[in-house]
């Protein structure tokens, strides 16, 4: 069986007395996509939020490679191989795109390693090379996803947390961004791909959780749970 990579046990996290995630747990294995969705509110971004060290938890663990990373910041998993696309993209506005993917390597000083994944992040998002020297904060919602996404693979993961990486985008450029989802997953950086689109999230996925008000309701084969009148009721709009 492959190792378990992240690991979320009895997570629970509260917001101002108000308890967003009610002890969820999870796990992820070396070479997985798997997909955690569920509707808006449900508590998907605050778990990830959890994982990646931005968000205080108030029980429970998070392992990552067998080990607990329960209070450790971004920075800290960043250089472990645990990278996140955020939701809502959080490039750095007033920096060039150059700029924005050289801070996803700031972990590394393998110069010449660095520039030949610039130049696959380049091939991956052509748009991004035609307008390298461009600010960020200048693109659109697309480009600013791609720019995400490019930066968080500088950093050469081994996890790539993805949250709502469709979410406000035109329907060309959500299919290029699950295409290269699933390049990504394809040359072997194991994805955790939270996604209100479930139908694309599942359709992609090898595992899914189903997550509501805060608790984790249903897992299993992800291409299974597209055909569950369950979860095709409630969430593929049947």
């Amino acid at each position: 069986m492959a190792q378990t990579l992240l690991k979320v046990k009895g997570l629970k996290v509260a917001y101002g007395g108000i308890q967003a995630v009610k002890g969820v747990d999870f796990e992820v294995h070396e070479g997985e996509l798997v997909s955690l969705i569920g509707s808006n509110g449900a508590g998907k971004t605050t778990t990830m939020k959890a994982i990646t060290g931005t968000l205080a938890i108030s029980a429970g663990d998070i392992e990552y490679l067998g080990k607990s990373i329960r209070g450790q910041g971004p920075w800290d998993l960043v250089k472990q191989g645990l990278a996140m696309v955020p939701e809502g993209r959080g490039v750095f506005t007033r920096m060039t795109i150059t700029e924005n993917l050289q801070m996803g390597a700031y972990i590394r000083r393998d110069k010449p390693e660095i520039a030949t994944d610039m130049e696959k992040v380049f091939t991956i998002f052509p748009r991004l090379r035609e307008r390298k020297d461009q600010l960020a904060g200048t693109m659109s919602g697309g480009e600013q996803q791609m720019l995400a996404m490019g930066r968080a693979l500088m950093s050469r993961p081994k996890v790539l947390l993805m949250d709502e990486p469709s979410m406000g985008l035109s329907p060309i450029m959500v299919d290029k961004i699950f295409e290269v989802v699933r390049d990504v997953y394809a040359q072997g950086v194991t994805v955790l791909l939270v996604e209100q689109n479930a139908s694309r999230a599942l359709a992609l996925a090898n595992r899914a959780y189903v997550m509501e008000s805060g608790e984790i309701t249903m897992s299993g084969d992800a291409k299974e749970m597209l055909t569950d009148p369950k979860v095709r009721a409630a969430y593929l709009g049947e």
